[in-house]
């Protein structure tokens, strides 16, 4: 059909409906009211040329594929080895329920966090880094939090490091080293409470995280 791998984004001329330019909808100037959004009558929303939607892999427009979740486009493109790759991690971080087409700002802080360390993982391992990771369990179902401890384990097994600011215990649980900030929120913290292994703050008497944190490892009181 004589197209290239630049007809399929709608950020581009050659891919992108000349009417709405990509946005699927054309937006109607109200005096005095806020601006009414209506489908685009050309592309009907799909935001692509109607040559690019003529194409079909699988019997699926690139519409098509892009409404698909992670996880359903690992079974679609199952024999597609390079897309594979970066899927399964994707659903390892617990992302297999965005949609291959999810636009990056709706995604919440959590999801970008652990968007940006699927993306890390599928590089070639080169050298040593610091990441930071501020809340990456927030809105994680447990189940998910323990495959995201699996892949902070590959990063340090790996020989990078990670400083994670967290509330989960079981994240806390499994640090190699604790900074305790408290001993509440607000104006009522600000100061170091304690700091070590996750044992040595369990055992901390003035440690409010540490109190739970016992319960967690089964340590009795010092």
């Amino acid at each position: 059909m004589g197209l290239k791998k630049s007809h399929f984004s709608f950020i581009t001329p050659e891919g992108r409906c000349p009417e709405c330019l990509g946005s699927g909808v054309l937006r109607v100037s109200m005096d005095f009211l806020a601006d009414i959004e209506t489908p685009c009558p050309s592309c009907g929303g799909l935001r692509y040329r109607p040559e690019v939607l003529r194409a079909r892999l699988r019997g699926r427009t690139i519409t098509d594929v892009l409404a698909l979740s992670v996880e359903e486009g690992a079974v679609v493109f199952k024999e597609c080895r390079g897309l594979q790759r970066g899927l399964s991690l994707l659903s390892e971080t617990g992302l297999g329920y965005l949609a291959l087409g999810q636009p990056l700002d709706t995604l919440s802080g959590g999801e970008g966090q652990r968007l940006k360390l699927a993306a890390e993982l599928v590089k070639p391992v080169r050298g040593q880094a610091l990441y930071l990771f501020d809340e990456p369990t927030a809105g994680l179902h447990h189940e998910d939090i323990g495959k995201l401890l699996a892949l902070f384990g590959r990063l340090v097994g790996q020989g990078h490091t990670l400083i994670t600011v967290e509330h989960d215990l079981d994240i806390i649980a499994r640090a190699g080293w604790v900074v305790d900030l408290g001993p509440e929120g607000g104006e009522g913290g600000g100061r170091l409470v304690a700091c070590g292994s996750p044992a040595e703050i369990a055992g901390h008497p003035e440690s409010i995280t540490g109190m739970v944190l016992r319960e967690r490892l089964g340590r009795p009181r010092c």
